[in-house]
């Protein structure tokens, strides 16, 4: 039982108890009337789009590049993440990198914490657990602080550097494999001052893991986070690019990936390339957007902050893109 499904149930055994019988149980969230009451009783619509949310379903958010102290439009988005749980009632976070801008953390009291992550995603709805993997900027500080926060935070979750975690999809399992992308990368392997960290992880061993993992999952649905791209449009060195479609791609293709998920460019973009099953999500920035533009297989792409919502089903998994505004300006559904 996903966490949205159990809180209907005790909202109905509450409701049961406090009304003598009268009670809502079955309804979903989309079905309630979602928003504040006036004093004459009127309910006011929400002031942002809610995705349909089917009964049994799992839901989550997809953020990353976030750490900016809470400036820019990370407050503003942090509280309308806050507020559309509130009415969708999402099971947990996925946070895919760049958490701390810009030279990660020092250790587990750095403020950064505070700054970055406990006091701009203080919504009590977003007391869920985030399930977190290092970016670039991360690897720019003390990367262990990062997983040794999973011992401070109740809801901080990096088990290791790279992790799977089955979630349910419906009636169907979804396999999540998330993985540690800057060792993958020679940019970041080779410029030990810079990055001291990335050169010391085992970069096959990794690999091994991931070819392991996708092989031996009978899960329907799987989907791969990183946080670096595979397909993007981006100025950022091509380098990065070519080595993760030197390294990971081949694995996605093998083992029947549906989808990688990724940050690290701060805009969005779904893209397909020519011949691929895949689908190729970069979700942008939670904080600071940059521009951007369509390239051979982009399905959309936009400049604009925000988040993401998927939604995993039995027979779909679909993806709403949320801009800071509150509008999905984009949704995607993949069905097998």
């Amino acid at each position: 039982m996903n966490r949205r499904n159990y809180l209907q149930m005790l909202t109905a055994v509450f409701a049961t108890s406090a009304l003598g019988g009268c009670t809502a149980a079955g309804t979903s969230r989309n079905e309630k009337e979602a928003g504040s009451i006036t004093k004459e009783g009127t309910p006011v619509a929400p002031a942002f789009d809610i995705p349909e949310i089917p009964k049994e379903s799992t839901v989550f958010y997809l953020v990353s590049d976030l750490g900016r102290n809470g400036y820019y439009e990370q407050k503003p988005i942090a509280e309308l993440m806050g507020n559309l749980a509130e009415e969708i009632g999402p099971d947990f976070v996925i946070a895919a990198g760049d958490t701390h801008h810009f030279e990660g953390v020092a250790s587990t009291e750095d403020p950064l914490w505070m700054t970055n992550y406990e006091l701009v995603y203080s919504h009590p709805e977003l007391m869920l657990d985030w399930c977190v993997i290092n970016g670039n900027h991360e690897y720019r500080g003390n990367t262990q602080a990062v997983l040794d926060y999973t011992k401070v935070s109740r809801r901080w979750h990096i088990p290791s550097r790279y992790y799977a975690k089955t979630i349910e999809a419906g009636s169907e399992k979804l396999l999540l494999v998330f993985i540690d992308t800057p060792p993958l990368i020679d940019k970041y392997r080779d410029d030990s001052e810079t990055y001291p960290d990335a050169c010391l992880q085992d970069r096959d061993e990794q690999l091994k893991w991931i070819d392991k993992t996708l092989s031996g999952s009978d899960a329907k649905w799987k989907i791969v986070v990183g946080h670096h791209p595979i397909y993007a449009e981006t100025p950022k060195n091509e380098s990065e690019r070519l080595d993760m479609r030197t390294r990971v791609e081949p694995l996605l293709d093998k083992y029947g990936v549906d989808m990688y998920l990724c940050g690290h460019i701060h805009n969005f973009q779904h893209i397909q390339p020519e011949g691929s099953k895949v689908d190729y999500l970069v979700n942008t920035s939670g904080s600071l957007p940059r521009k951007v533009k369509a390239i051979e297989g982009t399905k959309f792409c936009s400049p604009e902050a925000g988040f993401t919502v998927m939604v995993a089903e039995n027979n779909r998994v679909t993806f709403h893109l949320m801009n800071g505004k509150g509008k999905i300006i984009y949704s995607y559904t993949r069905t097998k």
